[in-house]
């Protein structure tokens, strides 16, 4: 069997998924097609694969090509040694896991000297041999025998040596073993326990890892996140940890693979050797490798949850074409605010001192005031860090002293800093300080969330967990895909997209984005979508990838403003035809719409699944698919957690979602936690199917600790 169908079986086998569908879409990736695209534009090749479907094929794909390549290594490696037997090789074929490929591979891996390599070359090959095959009867000479590998010359003077050295050799060989390592592995898996203790100089601490303190859990039930914090803990110098298993029991696991019988010679020897195994080789290697294992495990959970909040908070509802002002808030250097117009182009900017050491509220009040009624400030967007619910308040205040009020919506700022000393918030902004380009930002992100935060690394919008501490090559893996998935979900304006924004639409990247936006510069705004190919790097290949996700608007063409992808066009055209009217007399009318029978237009190109996508687009041509537009305000009355109480109802903004719960924005700097047990009156097995991060939500108080900074709360009404 070919590698190629190998690879193929496997993925269909693991995702339990169509084999045809696998198939071409393995292919289209190995072409360059780029997964939002296949997921959107092939549905007839994929079987109507979803886009989660087509990322987990694609990260397959990965894991066994990685995977038939070291085989490929290995291989050839065991062949230069000459060891290389059809039945070895076959076994390296046929195995689909990187651990047991390694098991396979380890008697044959090159090793540095060992206690075993040097028990080799002084001879003591043949005692070993003797002790594995268990023939020598107890009726033997044991000593006459032993005599027979004494080598003064080469340090086995003695027959202890000789036993010591036979038993170094059998206890590499079956620490070597790929069966028994297997065995071991699957047995400390389901039989250990994590156990995790405070270090000396963090025992009489009260820290944030109290609770693992004195830890046991099993292994086979620990829940990733418990580990993520034992992880840190440990970096942190504030706990250890280690597997516990029942070493007696693992030890006679290994015995009943290896030993015949108790009646040979060398059956102490043979315990011995297993013994040795064991304590020098078996446990500790397989100790560090399970942990890294489960680490990995939960290290891809944390990405998970961190991806999925990451995309909630990207696909946040925008507000929309409004004039919005910023204020990113601050006691001692006063709060920077900042206005923006209905396509998000910087205005004016002011510093104001609402605020205690300098408070000039009078001051601050008529600057405020004069903002909102010279442009019409629709939104003011406040920064939810520091002096947040003060500025709030004083937001309010001025706000009764104008018969113009725009609503007051608390924004994350979250990221605000690190895009703001960004080289590209200094491209963009040469002749502004850093504290006016953030609060441009903050006003930005209301405005449309996903067009401003595709400018930041999304490891720093403050939606996860662990971020810093989690596979760091995964993690952004992951979240450029999410990225990726959210812009072209929503889809780009053509004319108005910034770099950042275009070089994720699918196939562009960061070079095509630059020279979109030069072309633009230089040309004016796009008219046809078929302009692109004037590009230079652009061909006929990038634009297939993209073009469906583009968007014109008030182009020669309406369906350059639709997810209609350009080489469906021709349908459209014929569809519009037969109900004698032309295409923008057909698009956005329901009445013509309904009349369209889809069966009618399949060919061999263009099948139902896409015929039925066009039909859908036609009825609501770029419509943009977030969610409606609205927001949670706080108590004026609750500003710090001494303010708290127990069985207080407050209203809270969702800003991170976790296996174990949900954190909350309750207004007073510190997000409370909401366990997993405590999100609805039904049980919860997962919180993500109840609670997304930007939710909005009732809550109870339950418990507040003000010296860890602690808030715990329960969701009222779901």
């Amino acid at each position: 069997m070919s590698a190629e169908k190998r690879i193929i079986d496997w993925i269909t086998s693991d995702l339990n998924l169509p084999e045809s569908g696998v198939r071409n879409t393995v292919v289209m990736l190995s072409d360059g097609d780029t997964v939002p695209f296949i997921s959107r534009y092939r549905k007839e090749k994929t079987g109507n694969l979803t886009e989660i479907n087509v990322r987990d094929i694609s990260d397959k794909l990965q894991y066994y090509i990685e995977l038939e390549t070291r085989k490929e290594t290995i291989i050839n490696s065991i062949d230069e040694q000459k060891k290389l037997t059809s039945e070895l090789k076959k076994q390296i074929e046929e195995c689909k896991e990187k651990t047991k490929l390694e098991d396979i591979y380890l008697p044959y891996k090159p090793k540095r000297q060992t206690k075993a390599t040097i028990a080799k070359a002084a001879g003591l090959e043949p005692l070993a041999i003797e002790i594995t095959e268990q023939k020598i009867s107890m009726k033997e000479n044991r000593e006459e025998i032993l005599k027979k590998y004494l080598n003064p010359e080469k340090g086995i003077d003695t027959i202890e040596k000789a036993v010591m050295g036979a038993i170094d050799i059998v206890a590499e060989q079956i620490s070597d073993n790929a069966a028994i390592r297997g065995f071991v592995r699957t047995f400390i898996l389901t039989t250990g326990s994590i156990r995790s203790k405070a270090t000396k100089a963090a025992e009489n601490l009260k820290t944030k890892y109290d609770m693992y303190y004195d830890y046991s859990e099993p292994l086979k039930t620990v829940p990733g996140h418990r580990l993520l914090a034992v992880r840190r803990g440990t970096n942190e110098k504030v706990l250890t940890w280690k597997i516990v298993i029942e070493d007696e029991q693992a030890v006679e696991l290994i015995l009943s693979k290896v030993a015949k019988n108790n009646k040979s010679l060398f059956y102490p020897e043979l315990f011995n050797s297993v013994q040795t195994a064991y304590d020098r080789h078996l446990y500790p290697s397989l100790q560090v490798e399970i942990f890294l294992s489960k680490m990995d495990d939960a290290d891809k959970d944390a990405i998970n949850v961190f991806a999925s909040n990451a995309k909630n908070l990207l696909l946040a509802s925008p507000a929309g074409h409004k004039v919005i002002m910023g204020i990113d808030p601050g006691f001692r250097t006063g709060c920077k605010v900042a206005v923006v117009d209905v396509n998000g182009n910087f205005k004016e900017y002011h510093a104001i001192f609402p605020h205690e050491p300098v408070s000039k509220v009078k001051e601050a009040e008529d600057i405020l005031i004069d903002l909102i009624e010279e442009y019409y400030v629709e939104l003011i967007a406040i920064g939810n860090g520091t002096a947040s619910k003060e500025t709030t308040a004083f937001v309010h205040n001025a706000l009764k002293k104008t018969k113009h009020t725009p609503k007051v919506v608390i924004v994350s700022e979250a990221g605000a800093s690190v895009y703001s000393a960004s080289p590209l918030a200094s491209a963009e902004f040469p002749d502004l300080d850093v504290t006016v380009r953030g609060a441009i930002s903050i006003a930005r992100r209301l405005q449309d969330p996903l067009a401003e935060l595709v400018k930041i690394d999304p490891k720093s919008i403050g939606v996860g967990q662990y971020q810093h501490d989690v596979n760091q090559i995964q993690l952004k893996k992951q979240l450029d895909g999410t990225v990726e998935s959210a812009v072209n979900f929503v889809g780009v304006n053509l004319n108005s997209a910034s770099t950042e924004l275009l070089s994720y639409v699918s196939g562009i990247g960061k070079t095509a984005a630059k020279n979109i936006i030069q072309y633009r510069t230089k040309n004016g705004s796009f008219k046809d979508k078929k302009d692109l190919l004037k590009i230079t790097g652009l061909g006929d290949k990038t634009f297939t990838q993209c073009a469906g996700f583009l968007r014109i608007s008030g182009g020669i063409n309406p369906l350059d403003n639709s997810a209609v992808h350009p080489e469906s066009y021709a349908v459209v055209e014929k569809m519009a035809q037969d109900l004698g009217v032309d295409v923008s007399g057909l698009v956005g009318n329901d009445n013509l719409i309904k009349n369209i029978n889809p069966k009618s237009y399949i060919t061999e190109e263009t099948g139902i699944l896409t015929l039925n996508d066009i039909i859908a687009e036609l009825k609501k041509p770029g419509v943009d698919p977030r969610k409606d537009f609205s927001t949670a305000e706080f108590s004026s009355d609750i500003n710090t957690l001494e303010d708290l109480q127990e069985n207080m109802i407050l209203s809270g903004t969702v800003t991170n979602v976790t296996n174990f719960g949900a954190f909350v924005d309750i207004g007073v700097h510190q997000d409370g936690l909401v366990h997993i047990s405590k999100l609805s009156s039904k049980f919860v097995t997962n919180p993500h199917e109840v609670v997304s991060v930007g939710e909005t939500l009732k809550v109870k108080v339950l418990k507040v600790d003000t010296e860890l900074k602690r808030i715990s709360l329960e969701v009222i009404g779901k």
